[in-house]
């Protein structure tokens, strides 16, 4: 959580000029459910809190960094921190993704795991609904799955 809060200081004197946002963390879906079920990871109402910061690097793509805390499909906390681009596929439609570092103790045994993850938004002019997408992936991720947040972009 201290490396959370350190790296969110050093973008911060930067990130005055650009957007910020609070990401409110919420909702998750297992594709294999039976898999999801007898591993324990029934809980799909993920609560949490974060910050979004973005900046245009183009009048198509968008640079950001997250970083935050949730409880995940276990019920554990999760804490993340990641960051990448986003293209503008519309005038709302975001497509992207970046690497991100999370540390729980339901995946990877609660050391930190740095993962390339794809991202996809839809951007209104105060709010982005944002979903992420999981694979699975050997024994750290044995499940499919997408996570879904809101973030609220603080005015001017």
């Amino acid at each position: 959580m201290r490396f959370v809060l350190l790296l969110l200081a050093l973008c911060a004197p930067q990130a005055r000029a650009d957007d910020i946002g609070i990401n409110v963390y919420g909702a998750s879906y297992h594709f294999d459910r039976d898999k999801a079920k007898e591993m324990g990871l029934t809980h799909e109402f993920n609560p949490g809190l974060g910050l979004r910061w973005r900046r245009e690097a183009s009048k198509s793509w968008d640079w950001f960094a997250d970083g935050g805390f949730y409880r995940d499909s276990k019920e554990n906390a999760a804490v993340l921190l990641g960051g990448g681009a986003l293209w503008h596929a519309t005038d709302h439609l975001r497509l992207g993704g970046g690497p991100v570092l999370l540390k729980s103790d339901t995946y990877n045994h609660n050391k930190v795991l740095l993962a390339p993850v794809p991202v996809v938004a839809y951007d209104w002019q105060r709010v982005s609904l944002n979903m992420v997408y999981f694979p699975k992936w050997q024994d750290i991720n044995k499940t499919n799955q997408v996570g879904f947040w809101l973030t609220f972009w603080l005015p001017d």
